[in-house]
């Protein structure tokens, strides 16, 4: 439990409606009550109640600011402390005002990023999984992400965790009474026995690890390059799916000079789109330099959409790239079909599935649910609207969950070579462990403070 009490805005600096300042700790009360006027004290008021009042500075004695402040006590608040939050009129000033006379108060400080949900870790309110999520719900960039970020805020994924462990845990039990008391006739502790515990456990991982691709995906989004030569339509296709004009678009070769990123969202697949710029042979000191960056972005890229002109027959340009793109995640756009037809597609599926090639109209902005529903295929087998939200996104879970089951595949091994079961032990420690670090149960304090830094301030 920690003891000092912190202050912060919690709303994004600007102007808006609202701005609200929010304090924690044993003083958020009594400091609050102090620079507040109204017609009852904090003190005394019921907790989770919302009161009318000004902020007064108490050098001066005039009224700073017209709010409405909601006292929450502890342990019934998001940190698990006694919490105020003052909700002022939004805008930079009046709100820095109000956060300076809150700060003049003896006790309060100001807080550091990620603090409160912090102490909302370190007073046992949640876990460091379900603080993690809190990053993700302020990150979300589609519906899918916000949801599968809220289940793991609200502890789905912890208690499956802390399920697996619960495995874990009862088979160190059986271990330990195997070794201090080998003369008792407890449930014997047999290498089968161990092996069937222990590759429960895998498998439970396993299913798991299974939904890290995805989750990464709707977490991150998908890294999309889309590549070409020029005037296939890359740029056009850019300003079709984010619905702007975000590249510039004309009938001259070579127009997109560097690399167009924006984050779209195409039927709930988070895409982080790449516009580059066409690749080809070029004198053109600045237009090669955009060929080599949409080269970089080609290697990085998770999916490609590779563009083509229908009104043109498939060149050595084409040939060359599509052969180097071989076993990549790769979307075969074959743009202008209101145009007349002079590309083989036969000469396309030689290096790239049927399935594969979608057949679209920028310009009418047709064919745009076939490349959704390919990309869906593609990445999601076609399940994203499955109602399982269960989903492991982050990497150091990803990481950890890995790591706990070598250590299991590990304890299993020595059964079958016959090491002593003192030695099995440390293996399925060390997995139990690193399913604790996933929680927070093992964690260091260095990994607890990176983790709680990537927060926003006020969070």
């Amino acid at each position: 439990m920690v003891h000092d009490t912190i202050a912060a805005i919690s709303t994004a600096v600007g102007e808006g409606g609202i701005a609200i300042i929010r304090i924690s700790g044993p003083q958020a009360i009594s400091g609050t009550d102090a620079i507040f006027q109204s017609k009852i004290s904090l003190k005394d008021a019921d907790t989770h109640t919302v009161h009318y009042g000004h902020i007064i500075d108490p050098a001066s004695g005039e009224r700073v600011e017209e709010v409405l402040v909601t006292l929450m006590r502890g342990p019934r608040s998001f940190t698990a402390e006694d919490v105020v939050e003052i909700n002022a009129h939004g805008g930079v000033i009046a709100v820095k005002k109000v956060l300076d006379v809150v700060l003049q108060q003896e006790g309060i400080r100001t807080a550091e990023p990620g603090e409160f949900t912090k102490r909302a870790f370190l007073n046992g309110r949640i876990d460091l999984m379900q603080a993690e999520a809190v990053i993700d719900l302020i990150r979300s960039k589609s519906d899918r992400a916000f949801s599968v970020a809220r289940k793991q805020a609200e502890g789905t994924l912890s208690k499956k965790i802390k399920a697996l462990r619960q495995t874990v845990i009862e088979l160190l039990a059986h271990i330990e009474v195997n070794i201090d008391y080998p003369e008792h006739d407890v449930e014997e502790m047999t290498s089968a026995y161990i092996r069937e515990q222990c590759q429960s456990a895998i498998g439970e991982i396993d299913k798991l690890l299974k939904t890290a691709s995805e989750g990464k995906i709707l977490r991150e989004g998908i890294m999309t390059a889309i590549v070409g030569r020029p005037n296939v339509g890359k740029s056009s296709l850019m300003n079709v799916l984010t619905q702007e004009n975000k590249a510039i678009v004309t009938d001259i070769p070579g127009t997109t000079r560097d690399v167009i990123e924006q984050f779209v969202t195409l039927n709930g697949i988070p895409l982080r789109l790449l516009d580059t710029a066409g690749i080809r042979e070029t004198s053109d000191v600045v237009e090669r330099i955009g060929v080599e960056r949409s080269r970089d972005a080609l290697q990085d890229a998770d999916l490609i959409l590779f563009v083509l002109n229908y009104n043109e027959p498939l060149g050595e340009d084409d040939r060359q790239l599509l052969a180097q793109l071989e076993g990549r995640s790769v979307i075969v756009i074959i743009n202008k079909m209101d145009l007349p037809g002079r590309l083989e597609l036969s000469e396309v599926e030689k290096y790239v599935p049927a399935e594969s090639i979608v057949k679209m109209s920028v310009l009418q902005e047709s064919g745009l649910d076939a490349l959704e529903s390919t990309i869906s295929e593609m990445f999601f087998e076609g399940q994203l609207e499955s109602n399982d939200l269960t989903y492991v996104s982050n990497v150091r879970h990803i990481s950890l969950l890995k790591r706990a089951k070598q250590s299991l595949a590990d304890a299993i091994e020595a059964t079958h070579v016959g090491i002593p079961i003192d030695v099995i032990q440390i293996d399925a420690r060390q997995a139990w462990e690193s399913l604790g670090e996933i929680l927070g149960d093992e964690a260091g304090d260095s990994l607890i403070d990176q983790i709680f830094s990537q927060f926003c301030l006020g969070k």
